[in-house]
C-alpha cells in the first residue's frame, strides 16, 4: 500500500493514512520502531463521526529522512507544518509511547490547535533513559548513556530483524499475539526505520519536566499544557514503568487524568482494543 505524502517546508516528505469521517478530527502519532501502521486496528473501529489522520514521522515507514533529528521537537515541528499544509485545525490528538512525547512537545510549542490530548502508554515528560546493556541483554541501570556518541557506539541500539522479533516477543506482545502473517508485516515495517540512534538520543535527552533527568535540566514546559489530558497505561506494560505516569501527572498538573487499561501490555491495539476504543471515544467528545 502506497500512502499519500505531503512535502514540508524542510523538504521532508511525510506519509500518512487518512480515514474519512465526520467533522471531528483525530491526529494519531506512533511510537518508536513503528509507523502509522501501528494504528491500523484502532482506525478500523473508531466511530465514523471522526476523520482520522495517522502520520509516519520523519525517518519511519514511508516518510523521508533527509535531515537527522536531534530532538523530539524536530518531530513536533514537522507535525505543525503537516497540519498546516493539510489545513487540519481544532483537532484531538493521541500519541502512543514515544509518540506521546511528540504530542506533548507539540502542545507546548503550538497551543490552540489541539482540543484534547490522549497519551497511550506514554514515555515520560522527563525522557526515556538509555543505558548500556549487560551481556544477557538486560539494561545496566548503573551506566546511563549521556551522549549521542555513546548511543551510536552501542550495537544494542541498532537492532536487526532477529533483534526486532525478539524484542517484540519479550517486551511488546506479552499477552496476546498477532497472527504470524500480521507479525511479519509489522517486522518489515520496523525494518524501514532509518533513525534509530537519533531517536534513542532524542528520547534520552527529552525533558519538559520540572527537574533534572540525569542528562538535562527540565524546561518545566509541561505545566504549560492546559488542555484536558488523558493518560492510559496497560497494567502489564513492561516498557513504560508506573513511575513515568506519576512524573507526567506531577509535571502537567490537575488537568491530566489517569486510567489503567486491564490485561494490557505495551500494545493495547492487540491486547485490549475494545477498552482502548471506549476510553478514546469517551474522552474525545
Amino acid at each position: 500500500m502506497t500512502l499519500p505524502q505531503i512535502t514540508l517546508d524542510n523538504n521532508e516528505a511525510i506519509a500518512y493514512r487518512k480515514k474519512d469521517g465526520g467533522e471531528q478530527t483525530i491526529l494519531l502519532v506512533h511510537g518508536n520502531f513503528y509507523s502509522s501502521l501501528a494504528w491500523e486496528e484502532l482506525i478500523g473501529v473508531l466511530d465514523p463521526k471522526y476523520t482520522v489522520y495517522a502520520v509516519d514521522l520523519r525517518g519511519f515507514g514511508e516518510s523521508s529522512y533527509n535531515h537527522r533529528v536531534t530532538q523530539i521537537k524536530d518531530f513536533s515541528d514537522d507535525l505543525k507544518d503537516f497540519v498546516d499544509k493539510l489545513g487540519i485545525g481544532d483537532f484531538y490528538m493521541a500519541g502512543w509511547s514515544a509518540g506521546a512525547q511528540v504530542c506533548m512537545q507539540f502542545e507546548v510549542d503550538y497551543p490552540g490547535h489541539c482540543k484534547k490530548l490522549a497519551l497511550i502508554n506514554p514515555a515520560s515528560t522527563r525522557g526515556l533513559p538509555m543505558f548500556e546493556m549487560n551481556a544477557d541483554g538486560t539494561p545496566d541501570f548503573t551506566k546511563r548513556q549521556t551522549t549521542l556518541e555513546e548511543i551510536e557506539n552501542d550495537s544494542s541500539k541498532q537492532p536487526g530483524r532477529e533483534e526486532f522479533i525478539a524484542f517484540s516477543e519479550a517486551r511488546i506482545y506479552t499477552h496476546k499475539k498477532r497472527s504470524p502473517e500480521k507479525q511479519e508485516m509489522y517486522v518489515e515495517d520496523m525494518l524501514k526505520q532509518r533513525n534509530i540512534v537519533d531517536v534513542a538520543h532524542s528520547l534520552n535527552t527529552f525533558n519538559i519536566g520540572s527537574i533534572n533527568n540525569g542528562v538535562r535540566d527540565g524546561t518545566n514546559q509541561a505545566k504549560d499544557i492546559t488542555i484536558p489530558v488523558l493518560i492510559l497505561r496497560g497494567d502489564r506494560d513492561n516498557i513504560i514503568p508506573a513511575q513515568m505516569i506519576d512524573e507526567i501527572k506531577d509535571d502537567i498538573g490537575d488537568n491530566a487524568t489517569y486510567t489503567q487499561l486491564t490485561d494490557t501490555g505495551h500494545s493495547p491495539f492487540v491486547d485490549n482494543l475494545p477498552e482502548l476504543k471506549e476510553q478514546i471515544e469517551k474522552f474525545f467528545v
